[in-house]
């Protein structure tokens, strides 16, 4: 029982830990394209 339930643990984070990077890198990607639309926006409120 306890080498079981160690072992659903195990898997548990296993398949967490993709999930945070999914997370992280998809905030990553939207913040890079919230800042080259702020970006766009100022050139062409400049120029």
């Amino acid at each position: 029982m306890n080498r079981n339930a160690r072992r659903a643990r195990a898997i548990a984070i296993a398949h967490a830990k993709p999930d945070t990077k999914l997370a992280t890198s998809r905030f990553l990607m939207l913040a890079t394209g919230a800042t080259a639309a702020l970006v766009s926006i100022l050139i062409v409120h400049v120029f």
